[in-house]
C-alpha cells in the first residue's frame, strides 16, 4: 500500500544508483493536490487502522492516532475553525510546541486552503505583534502556557480583532480542546471557485537573517511532496516503521521530519513532548518505543556521545541522520564506534526540503554533507556568478527553478509573494561550500560566518571540528572577532565537558592542539568559556549573536584605549 501512495507522486521510486537516482527521479505534481485530503484521508480510506502517530511527553501522557483518528479529528477543527469565519487563504499561527494537536490543526488548515504559520513558543509579546501585523493573522492556536499566553495577549493588543485559542480553560481565550470536540466529524473537500490547487499558499515560516526583520517564506501545496526525498531517501523511513525527529513544531525542521514526507511514505511519527532536552531521558524513549529512523540536531549528538552509549538499546535505530548544521567528524566517529550506526547529514533551508544529503548509493564520509538532491540543480559560484572550480569555496545556488518542487515560491510581503529572490533565475542560498573531485560537498559557513583574517579566509566549521576534537570540548562555537591590524581573528566560545575548568594553561593547550590539526593561522587568538551557548528551540547555535556580542565588546574596548590615550 505505501509504494502505491509513493507511486502516486512519483514517476520511479526505487533506483540502483546514484546516478539513476538523478536522472530518473521526477515527481508528479496533480493540479489540486492537498496533504490532508490525499494523504491523510487517502491513508484513512486505503487502511483505516494504519498508525500514524505516537506521542508521550515527560508527564506519563501517551496518546497514538491513527490516520483514521487524524482525519476524523482534523474535520472537527476545519469545522470549528470555518465557523469562526476562517476562511481559504486566511493566515493562522500555531504555538504548540509538540503538543499532538499541531498535528491535527496543521491537517485540518491544509484541507481548509488556509495558510499555516508555524511559532516557537520562544516568542515574545513584540514578536507575535509583528508576525499578526506583518501577515494579517487571523487566528492565534497555543498551548496553555502563563508564559506564552501573556506574550500573546499582549502581541495582540493592537489587533482585538484577533482569534485566540487555547488548549483548555484560560480567561481571554477560547477553549480549543472543549469547542473542536463538539463539532462534525466529516467536512467535504472545496469544489468550483473555491477549490484549492496546489499553487495557493500553504505555509509561511517566518526566518530570521544576520540583518533586518524575519522574512516571511511562502510554500505552496506542492511543498510536501519535495519532502518524499528527505523522508524515503535521505533519512530513510519505511512503510509502518516508527521515525523520530527532535524539532518543535515552531521551525521548519518539523515540517521536513515530523509530517510531510514521513506520512506520504507511511511511515508512523515518534513525538516526544519533552520540556527539556536530556539525554538521558531521550534515549531511553528511544530504546522504549523501538525508534527505527531518527534525526536530530548535532548538538544533541555531541551530549550522546558524552553518555555511557552502552547502557541503551539503540539496536532498534535502523538509520541514523543529522541536519541544522554540519556534524563535525569527531561526533560522528565516537557515535560510529559506540553505536554502529553511521550518521547521514543532509542540508537545506526553510526555503526549501532536503538539497544536498548522504544518500543511501554512496558511502558517507565524516564531515561532507553529502551531495546533491535529484529535485534541485545545485552549483557552486563566485561573487561574479561564476562558477567555481573542485576544490574552490563557492556559495550554493538553484538553477532551473520551474522543476524546482520544494523550494519556496518568494518571500511574501504586503500581501504578496515577492519573486525578486530569484532574480535571473537563480536562487542564492547565502552558504558557502566547496566540492571534492568525487562530488561531495563540504559545507564552510554561512557568507556572514566565513572570516577574513589577514587576506585569509577561513571557514568556521573546520576550525570547531578541530577544537571540538579536544578532551575538554563539550560545545564550540566559532565565530570573527574584529581586530585593528588583522581585520577579524577567530574566536572560539567554548562549553567545556564535566571535570574541566578554565583556565591560560587550558587556553594555550586548546591552541596548540588546534594548530597541530590544521593550518596554524586558523588557531583561535580569542577563547571564552561559557556555561552554555546561545541556541534556537531547533539546536542550531546562534553565532550571529555571538557576532554581534563580539562587535559590541571589541567596540567598547576601542572606546576606553581612545580615552586612555
Amino acid at each position: 500500500m505505501g509504494k502505491s501512495m509513493i507511486e502516486k507522486y512519483l514517476e520511479k521510486t526505487e533506483f540502483k544508483s546514484y546516478e539513476d537516482f538523478i536522472e530518473n527521479y521526477r515527481v508528479k505534481v496533480p493540479e489540486n493536490f492537498n496533504f490532508g485530503f490525499d494523504i491523510v484521508d487517502g491513508w484513512a480510506n486505503i487502511e483505516p487502522k494504519k498508525k500514524a502517530l505516537v506521542w508521550c511527553d515527560d508527564h506519563e501522557g501517551k496518546e497514538d492516532f491513527t490516520f483514521s483518528d487524524i482525519s476524523r479529528k482534523s474535520n472537527q477543527i476545519a469545522n470549528l475553525l470555518c465557523g469562526a469565519g476562517i476562511k481559504k487563504g486566511d493566515m493562522v499561527l500555531l504555538v504548540l510546541r509538540r503538543r499532538y494537536e499541531y498535528w491535527l490543526t496543521a491537517v485540518a488548515l491544509h484541507k481548509m486552503g488556509a495558510v499555516l504559520i508555524p511559532g516557537s513558543v520562544q516568542l515574545t509579546s513584540k514578536d507575535i505583534d509583528y508576525r499578526v501585523g506583518a501577515a494579517d493573522i487571523k487566528a492565534i492556536i497555543s498551548i496553555n502556557d502563563d508564559e506564552v499566553a501573556e506574550q500573546i495577549e499582549q502581541g495582540t493588543l493592537n489587533f482585538p480583532q484577533v482569534k485566540k485559542y487555547i488548549l483548555g480553560e484560560r480567561s481571554g481565550f477560547v477553549n480549543f480542546t472543549d469547542e473542536y470536540k463538539k463539532q462534525s466529524e466529516i467536512f467535504e473537500r472545496s469544489t468550483g471557485y473555491n477549490v484549492i490547487k496546489s499553487t495557493d499558499m500553504l505555509l509561511v515560516y517566518f526566518t530570521s537573517g544576520t540583518t533586518g526583520m524575519p522574512k516571511m517564506v511562502a510554500h505552496d501545496h506542492t511543498y510536501p511532496l519535495g519532502h518524499i526525498t528527505t523522508a524515503k531517501y535521505w533519512q530513510q523511513v519505511r512503510e509502518n516503521s516508527l521515525h523520530m525527529t527532535v524539532s518543535d513544531s515552531g521551525w521548519a525542521k518539523f515540517g521536513w521530519g515530523k509530517i510531510y514526507g514521513q506520512w506520504i511514505a507511511g511511515a508512523a511519527i515518534m513525538a516526544y513532548d519533552m520540556d527539556k532536552f536530556i539525554p538521558d531521558k531521550l534515549l531511553k524513549t528511544i530504546e522504549k518505543y523501538k525508534v527505527t529512523t531518527f534525526c536530530a540536531p548535532p548538538t544533541m549528538y555531541r551530549y550522546f556521545i558524552k553518555e555511557d552509549l552502552s547502557k541503551y538499546d539503540l539496536s532498534c535505530v535502523k538509520h541514523a541522520s543529522i541536519a541544522g548544521e554540519p556534524l563535525n567528524p569527531e561526533v560522528f566517529n565516537k557515535f560510529y564506534e559506540a553505536t554502529g550506526l553511521k550518521v547521514y547529514e543532509g542540508f537545506g533551508q526553510s526555503e526549501s526540503s532536503v538539497f544536498l544529503a548522504n544518500f543511501q548509493w554512496f558511502e558517507t564520509i565524516p564531515g561532507s554533507t553529502g551531495k546533491p538532491s535529484p529535485l534541485y540543480d545545485i552549483d557552486l559560484v563566485d561573487e561574479d556568478g561564476n562558477s567555481v572550480a573542485v576544490g574552490e569555496e563557492g556559495e550554493i545556488v538553484i538553477k532551473n527553478l520551474n522543476n524546482a518542487v520544494g523550494l519556496f515560491k518568494g518571500y511574501f510581503e504586503h500581501g504578496k509573494i515577492d519573486k525578486s529572490c530569484f532574480e535571473g533565475g537563480v536562487y542564492h542560498t547565502g552558504d558557502v561550500a566547496w566540492r571534492d573531485i568525487a562530488g561531495y560537498f563540504r559545507f564552510v559557513g554561512r557568507t556572514d560566518d566565513v572570516i577574513k583574517c589577514s587576506g585569509y579566509r577561513i571557514g568556521p566549521f573546520e576550525v570547531e571540528s578541530a577544537v571540538l576534537e579536544h578532551q575538554s570540548v563539550l560545545e564550540c562555537a566559532v565565530t570573527a572577532y574584529p581586530d585593528e591590524v588583522r581585520g577579524q581573528v577567530v574566536k572560539a566560545t567554548i562549553v567545556l565537558a564535566k571535570g574541566f575548568f578554565p583556565s591560560d594553561k587550558l587556553v594555550k593547550e586548546i591552541q596548540d592542539h588546534v594548530k597541530n590539526i590544521t593550518a596554524p593561522y586558523k588557531y583561535p587568538r580569542v577563547i571564552e568559556f561559557v556555561e552554555e551557548l546561545p541556541k534556537t528551540l531547533g539546536g542550531k547555535i546562534k553565532r550571529a549573536q555571538i557576532r554581534h556580542q563580539n562587535e559590541k565588546e571589541a567596540n567598547e574596548k576601542n572606546s576606553i584605549m581612545s580615552m586612555l590615550k
